[in-house]
């Protein structure tokens, strides 16, 4: 039986860890004397308070919490609806946006970093209301259940469902001897490599407030900025450097940094996502950047190179940083950045996508199965970079793989009772399952998703969460068997 004492009490200190972090932006709130905003985080801080206080008064126990596998598919699913339903209140008590759903869509799109929007002027925000947008999308980037498993160490002992529920990629594997020190360690290298960039950005001449809203949207790989026009605003080859360098980083596993702390250097040459990572990431940025050289969008080399590393790594990390409209750019070049985008980044990172691990092993399996046609007997064996997988692991990417597009076309289908043309709805679908947010596709750049009406937003939060959950944690809530006993 589920034991829904468990869910509401973590669900309540859930709550109240994200009333304290909202302390941050009430106090940016409280130094630049916006009193909308003040009050709007006082009346949200104190809604939480009092909803996390109410349930744990229910729910009070002394017994040690009980989650299992299906409560921590139930946590994980609620908890970001619960995050994005108390999130969204600021920008709705600011009047930030028209309607709930607008404001519930974008911090939805913060905390899945999906990088989405319906604001057309960003600028047009109080600077407290901007942090608090950038700031989701640094939480959401590792994720809240694994920081909370973290900072608590009574949920050591029983964590490993939660972490798995909610850490992204095929391979979740241990670190340190508990899973509260794995959570732990990653949270820690996140935090190193946030701090690292928000003083190399400063030293480019940017503000804190800048520095730290450009950071969390980078290292989060969910592209929010607290400006219009993405890195267009800072016009600055440093900045887009810097930030590529992080986005690049981001997309990387985690654990490899971990293991590099460690001097387990054979672990990362080992590592073959990596390496597939990093060949697929050079072979677009090389063949984008002669494209845009001979076909004169750009006449020095640098800028170029500049612009397709960028925009690269951008794409494939799924951050959906813009420094320049691409949508101009040759088609040869779109269709590059449309591709990787679709591979997505590594598993155990921050980006999003299909993983870079899911790619390769489809591509194994398709070998091996033309191999087969050629040779009957043959038994072959499925590896990634040295490892062999096992044939529920190859079930798994499968089951994805097909999860995947049938949402994506279903997504599109249902997106089409508003009326759009089918690229719009087709790719708006893909934007949102892939955490991506930047238009493509004849979309533009800076496409918002204002034109949709309210009730479509509600689908497209959805898309973002299986998205962001890679669909198992949320679509087996959904299954007859999870409910029974």
């Amino acid at each position: 039986m589920i034991s829904w004492r468990s869910i509401i009490r973590f669900l309540s200190y859930i709550m109240f860890f994200i009333a304290l972090v909202m302390m941050v932006p009430l106090a940016i709130a409280w130094r630049c004397g916006e009193g909308e905003a003040l009050q709007a985080f006082v009346m949200t801080i104190g809604a939480m308070l009092v909803t996390s206080i109410a349930c744990l008064s229910v729910t009070h126990s002394e017994d040690e919490m009980q989650i299992g596998t299906k409560e921590s598919m139930l946590i994980v699913s609620l908890t970001w609806v619960v995050m994005a339903s108390f999130g969204a209140l600021p920008l709705y008590l600011t009047s930030s946006l028209p309607s709930y759903s607008m404001c519930f869509f974008e911090i939805m799109s913060g905390f899945t970093t999906a990088g989405a929007s319906v604001l057309t002027d960003v600028d047009a925000l109080d600077l407290s209301v901007a942090f608090w947008r950038s700031l989701t999308n640094w939480l959401g980037g590792m994720g809240v259940v694994v920081l909370f498993v973290a900072v608590l160490p009574f949920f050591g002992v029983r964590g490993n469902a939660l972490v798995g529920a909610e850490a992204v990629g095929p391979s979740k594997s241990k670190l340190t001897p508990t899973i509260r020190g794995t959570a732990l360690a990653l949270w820690m290298i996140y935090i190193g490599l946030s701090a690292l960039q928000v003083i190399l950005l400063m030293l480019g001449g940017l503000p804190l407030f800048d520095a730290m809203t450009l950071m969390f949207g980078t290292i989060g790989a969910a592209g929010f900025t607290a400006h219009n026009n993405s890195l267009v605003y800072y016009n600055s080859p440093y900045v887009d450097w810097i930030c590529a360098i992080f986005m690049f980083l981001s997309g990387i596993n985690f654990s490899l940094y971990f293991h590099a702390l460690r001097g387990r250097f054979s672990k990362i040459k080992a590592n073959g996502e990596l390496r597939l990572y990093c060949l697929i990431m050079m072979v677009a940025s090389l063949l984008v950047a002669v494209q845009l050289m001979v076909s004169g969008v750009y006449t020095a080399f640098p800028d170029s190179l500049r612009e397709s590393v960028f925009h690269v790594v951008s794409m494939m990390t799924t951050t959906g940083f813009v420094s320049a409209d691409f949508n101009a750019w040759p088609m040869f070049s779109q269709m590059l950045l449309l591709a990787v985008c679709f591979v997505g980044a590594c598993s155990g990172s921050a980006g999003g996508g299909m993983k870079v691990v899911r790619i390769g092993v489809m591509l194994r399996l398709a070998r091996n199965s033309m191999l087969k046609r050629v040779h009957p007997n043959m038994v072959g064996s499925l590896q990634m970079g040295g490892e062999h997988l096992d044939d529920k692991a190859a079930l798994s990417i499968a089951g994805y793989v097909g999860c995947y597009f049938a949402t994506l076309f279903l997504g599109a289908i249902v997106i089409a009772l508003t009326g759009q043309d089918f690229l719009t709805c087709l790719m708006s679908v893909f934007l949102c399952l892939g955490n991506l947010g930047t238009g493509m596709g004849g979309l533009g750049v800076y496409f918002a998703f204002d034109i949709f009406p309210d009730w479509s937003l509600w689908v497209f939060s959805f898309l973002m969460l299986v998205g962001r959950l890679e669909f198992y944690t949320v679509y087996t809530l959904f299954a007859r068997d999870f409910w029974m006993r």
